[in-house]
């Protein structure tokens, strides 16, 4: 150790010396106690040597906690009352399960908040063909991937204080140059340029939110998304797509051949669970799925592939789609394999909520619970809805699901069939 370093801890206002020395007076009257214990001599000596034992131990614990206390009022000033309790819960999470899960936009950020719960080693694995919003315009303007869905993905894994995850996702609508876009945005874009790198730059922001596991973009490869229709035309970029009129035939991206990184190549080989959605079906979660290798690591991993379907139809891109459409879709973009169970929702939607969306051309999705079963997969049908203020899945009751599915338990959850 360095001499002139270690000297630190003894300067004026470390607030550490006086439970240093309190430890070491300690280890002294505790030596000098139990060298007197062993001779035989008068009871009030042998009750003294007692008390120096004693108090000894007693001075090296007040020192040790001081220490202690001190340095986590530096460290950790918001959690040393619960330093038991922070410790326990990191520790806990560690020996979570290795979870993957693939999408994008609102879907995959609200259930990455149910799974955090119950381990720290998940990987999101994030579309990046978005171009519309602040995302659309920073790619444009700085000729980079878009960070809109990451910056949300990040958001949702935050283990951080409230205030720095509404900072990231603060929305500049003031009249000026910044009218439109998020602040996260921003900041990872910021990022890119200082660090000269995407990945690095999301790594960065991943320690500013302290993020319970990592977020990586499905391909370093700025790409666009790209729609034929059932009438033969062609629609090209993410936003365009979601508004076009005509049916959706298949989608597909350019360049074609974007390679998937060794992390999330890595990340696939090596989960417990891979998760695809909830979310936007041709646009957030097939996208992910047409990086050339990708399917082909997930077809040969060994783990668990779940689909969790869409509570509500999307207006203009999955019309009509009842469950089995959808699982359908995802197939025939990708390969039979890529998917053992799909979770559909048994529950009801609020009359008020339902005129709500009805009026935006959105629909529940029915759980044709049969014609899955009957394409080979497990089904896996419960009441997984949340509809305070927007039909949403319920990330706790989804994160439960997939834990229990993950550890294997037979005992089929309440209200399933």
């Amino acid at each position: 150790m360095n001499p002139a370093r270690f000297l630190k801890w003894l300067y004026p206002g470390m607030r550490v010396k006086r439970w240093f020395f309190s430890a070491i007076a300690g280890v002294l009257l505790f030596g000098i106690g139990s060298s007197l214990l062993p001779v035989e001599g008068r009871l009030w000596l042998r009750l003294f040597s007692l008390m120096l034992v004693v108090s000894g131990l007693f001075a090296i614990v007040v020192g040790l906690v001081g220490v202690v206390r001190s340095l986590l009022e530096v460290v950790v000033p918001a959690d040393r009352q619960n330093l038991v309790e922070l410790v326990f819960q990191r520790r806990h999470l560690e020996k979570g399960p290795r979870i993957v899960a693939i999408g994008g936009g609102t879907g995959l950020s609200t259930i990455l908040q149910g799974l955090k719960q119950y381990t720290t080693n998940i990987t999101a694995i994030v579309t990046v063909a978005d171009d519309g919003g602040s995302s659309g315009r920073l790619r444009q303007e700085f000729d980079m991937i878009p960070p809109g869905d990451i910056r949300n993905c990040l958001v949702a894994l935050a283990d951080t204080e409230p205030l720095m995850q509404r900072l990231f996702q603060y929305r500049f609508a003031e009249d000026s140059a910044l009218k439109g876009h998020n602040f996260g945005n921003l900041f990872i874009t910021a990022m890119t340029k200082i660090t000269g790198d995407f990945e690095r730059a999301i790594q960065a922001s991943s320690k500013v939110l302290a993020i319970r596991g990592r977020v990586v973009p499905s391909t370093n490869t700025k790409v666009r998304l790209v729609a034929e229709h059932d009438d033969g035309s062609v629609t090209v970029g993410e936003t365009k797509i979601s508004s076009a009129t005509a049916a959706i035939r298949r989608v597909y991206l350019e360049p074609s051949g974007c390679q998937p990184t060794a992390e999330v190549l890595e990340a696939i080989r090596s989960a417990n669970a891979i998760i695809f959605g909830p979310g936007s079906l041709f646009t957030s979660i097939i996208p992910n799925l047409l990086v050339d290798k990708m399917v082909d690591a997930i077809v040969q991993s060994k783990a668990l592939k779940v689909y969790i379907c869409n509570v509500m139809t999307q207006h203009r891109e999955t019309n009509a789609y009842r469950a089995s459409d959808h699982l359908r879709a995802l197939v025939a973009h990708t390969n039979p394999g890529i998917v053992q169970v799909c979770v559909v929702n048994t529950g009801t939607v609020p009359p008020a909520l339902l005129d709500k969306y009805r009026e935006e051309g959105a629909f529940p999705v029915e759980a044709d619970v049969e014609q899955i079963r009957g394409m080979g997969y497990q089904v896996l049908a419960h009441d997984v809805v949340s509809t305070e203020d927007y039909v949403r899945h319920d990330a706790d009751q989804v994160a439960k699901l997939i834990i229990q599915l993950i550890v294997g338990s037979r005992a089929r959850p309440t209200g399933s069939r």
